[in-house]
Order: structure tokens, then C-alpha cells, then sequence
């Protein structure tokens, strides 16, 4: 049995070379044709309509995800549905990126015809470039792969691998051309772990009306209005509009605990100066680490000239799922 456990990472160190193997073809292979693919997706008046069939319908269909998750209007389209009333998604202002590594599979080549008539352009990723396909095409992106890791050369293996990876080569210099940030990503992705990861502060603050905000002639009393109409725990103290500092229920309970209680007192008798802040553009996870590092639960959200805009709690955290 130990002889049949080494001999099945032998196997499997094959395969994976193949396929590597595959890899550094189609990275070498890159040209012109790749380049005038990647200007038409850019410059789209319509949708990338991404079709294939099998094997390649199955990498069409995660080559179009990737795309519509980056900022490229983009869907999948199995090739033998769209023979059957499908294919009326398609427009003359799109483009289409159909995937057959042999160039003649049935179903593709049943949609040539039509799709040159819509005037939709045709991207091709082929193996045979002097295929059915690669002839009809405006663009042929060719896979020059020769041998799968199937022992037999039939199942799709490293040809899907190369085909997959240059469907991503695409994706990513589309991208970075539009100028594709992180915020961008979020608005695509609002749920989920990536959306967690890429909320901003200010998805999560209190703002407008419920910005716990005293001025600071206010008396204690006022401070303590404040923080029981919020529910926050916590009121900024403002001068001439910017923040200056904060009153914390923390620091209520040591000014109750003392036994000297002046409800009239000027609340900057008793407010913490110079309060925690962030800003509305910083990562949601930010805050968390801001908080954690400095042992609060509410962090004040100011601009550029320390204007509070908003406030942020712990439990708003939580409840984004981020803390």
C-alpha cells in the first residue's frame, strides 16, 4: 500500500507539470491578438457575452463571473440553450467570447452564423485556430496545447487550465485599465466575507441626526441629554465646529463614583480631549483595529479640518459582521 501512496503523488506531480507546462505555453504565447481583445472588452457599448459548451462551458461560465465582479458587464450563455431562444440576449453592441479548444464543437458553431449577422464581435478561444470557429472570429486567442494530463489526451485537463487562466489574464488588464479599486469591488460583492472585508466606515456610521454632538458652552446636564437620545454612550464636544473632545459614560460613572456631581458644570470641566477619530473612507476592519488597539467602543469620524461627520459603536461593527 505505501508503494501505491508513492506511486499516486509520482502520478499526480505529472499531472500538475503538465499543466504548469500548459501555463508557460500560454503565457508565451501572448500577442497582438490578446491586446486587440482586451481594447474591444474596454471598449464595450454593450455586454461580454462569454459561451461555451462542456468541459469549456464550465470555464466560460467562471471566466464571465470574474469579468461581471470587476466592473465588466458580462454573462454566461450555454451554447445549446441559446439555440433555443437564448441567444436573443445577444445585441449587436456586445461581444462575444465563445470557448470550443477544438473549434468544432457542434453547439458553438450552430451560433456563428447568427452572431456575425447580429454584428456582435467575436472573440474565439481555440486550440485550432484554423478551426470552424477560429475562421469565423474577429479575434482568436489561441491555447496551444498539445498534450492533457489525461494518460489518454482526451478529458480536457490542461487545456481547461490554460483556457481558465487566460480568461483571467483578461479580466485583470481589463481592470486595471478601468482603474478598478477596492471600493468597487465592495459595491459588487455587498455580502459575504469580501464585502465584510471591503466595508468602508462609512457604511456603518451614525450620521445627520444621530451625531451625539454638544457645544462646548453646554453644562453637564446637556452632555448627559445628549448620550441618553443617542444611546451611543458616548457625545462629542464642538468648538467653532470641530471636535475637541468627548464625553464617554465611562468618564460619567467615575464623575458619579467621585460623589461630586455639578449638573451645571461645564461639560469641558470633564470631557477627554483630544478623542479617538477615523476617517469615512478608512476600512471598516480598520476601525475595529483602532478600537481594539486603544480599548474604546466608539470611535468619532471626522474630515480633513477634524469636522465630526459621524460616529461609529463596536455594536455596529458586530452587527455589519466585521468585528
Amino acid at each position: 500500500m505505501a508503494q501505491d501512496r508513492e506511486a499516486w503523488l509520482v502520478k499526480a506531480r505529472k499531472v500538475l507539470n503538465i499543466e504548469i507546462e500548459s501555463l508557460s505555453l500560454q503565457r508565451d504565447s501572448l500577442g497582438d491578438e490578446f491586446t486587440e481583445a482586451v481594447a474591444t472588452i474596454l471598449e464595450l457599448q454593450g455586454r461580454l457575452v462569454v459561451v461555451g459548451m462542456g468541459k469549456s462551458g464550465i470555464i466560460a461560465r467562471k471566466i464571465a463571473a470574474t469579468f461581471a465582479s470587476t466592473g465588466t458587464p458580462a454573462f454566461f450563455v450555454h451554447a445549446a440553450e441559446a439555440q433555443h431562444g437564448d441567444l436573443g440576449m445577444i445585441t449587436r453592441h456586445d461581444a462575444v467570447l465563445a470557448l470550443s479548444h477544438s473549434g468544432e464543437t457542434d453547439e458553438v458553431c450552430g451560433l456563428l452564423p447568427t452572431i456575425k449577422r447580429l454584428g456582435a464581435t467575436l472573440i474565439a478561444i481555440t486550440g485550432k485556430p484554423d478551426s470552424t470557429l477560429g475562421r469565423y472570429a474577429d479575434i482568436v486567442l489561441e491555447v496551444p496545447v498539445t498534450q492533457e494530463a489525461c494518460p489518454m489526451n482526451l478529458a480536457p485537463t490542461a487545456s481547461t487550465t490554460a483556457a481558465l487562466a487566460l480568461g483571467d489574464a483578461l479580466a485583470v488588464v481589463v481592470l486595471k485599465q478601468r482603474g478598478f479599486r477596492e471600493e468597487d469591488f465592495a459595491r459588487v460583492h455587498p455580502a459575504g466575507s469580501l464585502g465584510r472585508k471591503l466595508m468602508r466606515v462609512a457604511d456603518v456610521m451614525h450620521r445627520g441626526d444621530e451625531l451625539p454632538l454638544v457645544p462646548v458652552s453646554a453644562s453637564l446636564r446637556d452632555a448627559i441629554v445628549s448620550m441618553s437620545r443617542h444611546r451611543l454612550g458616548i457625545t462629542g464636544i464642538c468648538e467653532h465646529g470641530q471636535l475637541v473632545g468627548c464625553l464617554s459614560d465611562g468618564d460619567l460613572r467615575r464623575v458619579m463614583e467621585s460623589g461630586h456631581i455639578d449638573l451645571e458644570a461645564d461639560v469641558t470641566l470633564l470631557m477627554h480631549p483630544s478623542p479617538r477619530t477615523i476617517e469615512a473612507d478608512h476600512l471598516a476592519s480598520e476601525a475595529v483595529r483602532v478600537m481594539e488597539e486603544h480599548k474604546v467602543t466608539v470611535l468619532f469620524i471626522t474630515d480633513s479640518s477634524s469636522v465630526p461627520t459621524g460616529v461609529v459603536h463596536m455594536h455596529d461593527l458586530l452587527k455589519a459582521g466585521v468585528a
